[in-house]
């Protein structure tokens, strides 16, 4: 890419979408070269010159932009939900026939929502029992949170790696669901609240302790500075990279 990198925004009249136009337009190092709502055709991203898409729609049509991006040589960033994995293995395997080519599928933006997960993933390991509570605004159409999914699966794979088995729970009976979601062994809560953004609270406890590790973000700027991550570093990492983690070296 280019010093300046040219850069177009899918789902551009959205909360999140407004945001990163306008970050993308006051980025020194970045040119808005498109910013595209639902009414607009995506075959105009090929005469738009854009080396970078970010996708900021909806789950119906996130697969279908990312598909197009890659095959018109175009890196992806992408905060849109919805991916599954069937989604992620038609990406992986499309991406195999376009091998400079970086996706970037972030279920968080939220740097410090990403350092949490990281956090939590690592104490859990010393705890015997963990949960994950997920509170959003009404307005969201997937549940649980994209970012609630990605830490359950860190948190289990760091207990598997440590030996370290599921949370006890002696429930037998739950016929209303109040015990959430079960994913890899990890219990998710969703809350829907008017008033709330982006929300996401680990509880650990262990006999006679508990440990409360939570990130809040309070207004959708707090996205920004991860979506500009994104836009300067996907062209650097070919491939799928699941996790805004996988570029903050953390490890």
């Amino acid at each position: 890419m280019t010093d300046v990198i040219k850069v177009a925004v899918l789902g551009a009249a959205g909360r999140m979408g407004s945001q990163a136009v306008d970050a993308v337009r006051t980025a020194e190092d970045m040119e808005l070269v498109a910013a595209l709502g639902s009414k607009d055709s995506i075959e105009t991203l090929a005469d738009s010159g854009a080396e970078v898409v970010v996708d900021l729609t909806v789950p119906d049509v996130t697969e279908a932009h990312v598909h197009y991006a890659v095959e018109h040589g175009m890196h992806a960033v992408v905060g849109t939900t919805g991916w599954d994995e069937d989604k992620l293995d038609r990406l992986t395997a499309l991406l195999q026939k376009h091998p400079e080519t970086g996706v970037l599928i972030a279920p968080n933006f939220a740097i410090g929502a990403v350092l949490a997960g990281k956090f939590a993933a690592t104490a859990s390991k010393y705890f015997e029992s963990v949960e994950v509570i997920e509170l959003h605004h009404p307005n969201k159409l997937d549940a649980p949170s994209g970012t609630a999914k990605h830490t359950a699966r860190e948190i289990s794979q760091a207990r598997r790696e440590a030996g370290v088995g599921p949370s006890p729970d002696a429930t037998q009976s739950d016929p209303e669901g109040a015990r959430g979601a079960v994913i890899d062994d990890v219990h998710v809560h969703a809350v829907r609240l008017r008033g709330l953004v982006a929300h996401e609270e680990i509880v650990l406890g262990d006999v006679g302790q508990q440990l409360t590790i939570r990130h809040d973000s309070f207004d959708r700027i707090s996205f920004m500075p991860g979506v500009l991550l994104g836009v300067r570093t996907v062209g650097e990492r070919p491939g799928l990279t699941h996790g805004l983690d996988g570029y903050l070296n953390l490890d």
